[in-house]
This record gives structure tokens, sequence and C-alpha cells, in this order.
């Protein structure tokens, strides 16, 4: 099975400037996740991509980096994006210590097991994923009286409504994940 319905881009034939940038991650992770190869074919749009995720998910302030991997996982288990469950869900692993949480988070966000602060940034996520026109201000309150801040709670929102594109286009392009993915963090 191909990586992508659309083909992929290898890595030593992105321009210069994201050669470099997909390179940092390679080295990091040891492999190039297939996202990056795909959005290739679109270099100032997977620019733009990796601009934005850098902006909301290597913020140094508010939602650890395990939370908001927790947003990525809750909100593409609800979208069913195998990709960024798969993708997101070893990096949650890796982020939250927990073996268990990314996988109990993927197969049933509304259901799974949580501290009061994880429930209250899964809940707003999910608000915003599935029915985002019901989304108001008892949401709002809500995650403030679990002890989310306003910064935290935009973080949350900021985060779906970006995976919910990325959950798009991995559905556009049927992506697979990268083997690497499945043992990491276990």
């Amino acid at each position: 099975m191909a990586e992508s319905r659309f083909g992929v881009v290898e890595a030593e034939d992105l321009p210069e400037d994201l050669r470099e940038r997909i390179g940092v991650i390679a080295e990091k992770s040891g492999f190039v996740p297939n996202i990056f190869r795909a959005l290739g074919h679109r270099p100032d749009e997977l620019r733009a991509f990796l601009d934005y995720h850098d902006v909301l998910m290597a913020k140094p302030d508010g939602l650890s980096k395990a939370e908001r991997e927790l947003v990525v996982v809750a909100t593409s288990g609800a979208n069913h994006c195998v990709y960024c469950v798969v993708a997101h869900g070893a990096i949650l692993r890796v982020r939250s210590k927990d073996t268990e949480l990314a996988d109990r988070v993927a197969t049933n966000p509304w259901g799974a097991e949580l501290d009061d602060r994880e429930r209250a940034i899964v809940d707003v996520a999910l608000a915003l994923t599935r029915e985002p026109e019901l989304f108001g201000q008892k949401d709002i309150d809500k995650a403030r009286a679990a002890g989310l801040t306003d910064d935290e709670i935009w973080d949350v929102g900021a985060i779906t409504a970006f995976f919910a594109a990325s959950n798009r286009l991995a559905h556009l392009t049927a992506l697979k994940p990268n083997a690497e993915f499945y043992s990491m963090g276990r």
C-alpha cells in the first residue's frame, strides 16, 4: 500500500529550507513522518503547516506538551483519522510516559478515564470537533471551573481546529502511518 494516494516527495527532493526543517525532525525521530512527504508536493502549504504546527505544539507555556498531544489524539479519534491517531498516539505515549492513555483516548475519547483537567481539555476539544456550532459559554464555563485558563482554552480550540484540517488532509491522501510510530513509547 502506498503512503499516500497522491504519492510522496522524498526529503532530499524538497526545497532546501524544508529539507533542513524536516531533517531536524528526522534526526530526532529516526525517520521522516509520512505527512511531510505527502505535503511535499505543495512546498508552500508544507511550510505553512509546519509553521502553524510549531506555534501551537511547541509553546513553552500553558498546556503541557503531553496535554497538547492529548487534544490531537482525542480529536483525531473522534474524526477516525488513523494516521494522526497512530502518529500522535506515539508522541502522547512518549510525552505522558503512559503506555495506555493514547489508546484509551483514541478509541473512546468521550468515555476514557481521565483526571479532571484532562477531561476538561478533551471535552472542549470534542465539543469543537463533532458539533462546533453548539459550542458556547457553558463549555467555556465548565473548562474554567476545571481550572483551565482562557489561554489554555484558546490553545485547545486552536489545536483542535488545526488538527481538523490535518485529519481531513490525511483522509484526502489516504495517508499511511509510518511503521515506526506503532512501537514508540511502548
